[in-house]
C-alpha cells in the first residue's frame, strides 16, 4: 500500500495566484456616523435553564413587556417572546438571541430580533445570573438589532443596519439602539 499524496487544502488552494497590480488599491473608508434610534427597558421573568449541552449552558429568559422610548419610536414592548442563551467559557460569555414584539405609539406592530455578546468576569457573570445588580462598565454588552413591519411607515427599519448595547438590570434590560449611517 502506498502512502497519501500531499495535498493542498481550502479554498485558496483551487484559486489561481492574485493579480495584486491588477487590483485597485486597498484604502480606510471614512467610518459610519450613528443615529439614536430610541432607548429600551425589557422586563423580564426568571431564568429557565435547559443544562448544560455540547454547546454551553442552554437559557430561555422570558420576556414579560416594558417601555421604548427615543427620537424615532416610542411604545412598548409587548409580553411576548424570550432571550435565548447559551453561556459559553464556564459562564463569562453569554451569546444572546432575543426575540419580541414592540408596539409603538402610531400602532405600528414591530418584531425585534436581536443577537448580542455579553462578557463579564467569572464572578460579575456568576452575580448576573442571580439577579444582583453589576456596573455596566464591568460588562461588554454588545447588540445588532433587526427589526420586521408589515406597516409601511416603519419598513425602513428593514433596510438599514442597527447596532447597540445593553445592560442587564434585576428584573430587565436596559438596551439603545443606533442606526448606523
Amino acid at each position: 500500500m502506498s502512502a497519501p499524496t500531499p495535498h493542498a487544502s481550502g479554498p485558496s488552494a483551487t484559486l489561481p495566484p492574485a493579480d495584486d497590480a491588477a487590483l485597485p488599491t486597498p484604502v480606510t473608508l471614512e467610518p459610519p456616523g450613528l443615529a439614536h434610534l430610541c432607548d429600551l427597558v425589557v422586563t423580564v421573568s426568571p431564568a429557565l435553564e435547559a443544562g448544560q449541552g455540547p454547546f454551553g449552558l442552554r437559557r430561555v429568559i422570558p420576556i414579560t413587556g416594558g417601555v421604548v422610548r427615543g427620537p424615532a419610536m416610542r411604545g412598548r414592548v409587548l409580553p411576548a417572546g424570550a432571550d435565548f442563551q447559551v453561556l459559553t467559557g464556564g459562564i463569562t460569555a453569554a451569546h444572546l438571541d432575543a426575540r419580541y414584539l414592540i408596539e409603538l405609539d402610531d400602532g405600528a406592530c414591530i418584531f425585534v430580533h436581536n443577537t448580542a455578546l455579553r462578557h463579564a468576569s467569572t464572578e460579575d457573570a456568576a452575580a448576573i445570573m442571580r439577579g444582583d445588580p453589576v456596573p455596566p462598565e464591568a460588562v461588554y454588552f454588545r447588540c445588532q438589532p433587526r427589526f420586521e413591519t408589515g406597516d409601511a411607515r416603519w419598513a425602513w427599519l428593514g433596510e438599514r443596519q442597527f447596532i447597540g448595547r445593553g445592560e442587564r438590570l434585576p428584573g430587565a434590560v436596559r438596551l439603545s439602539f443606533w442606526q448606523v449611517l
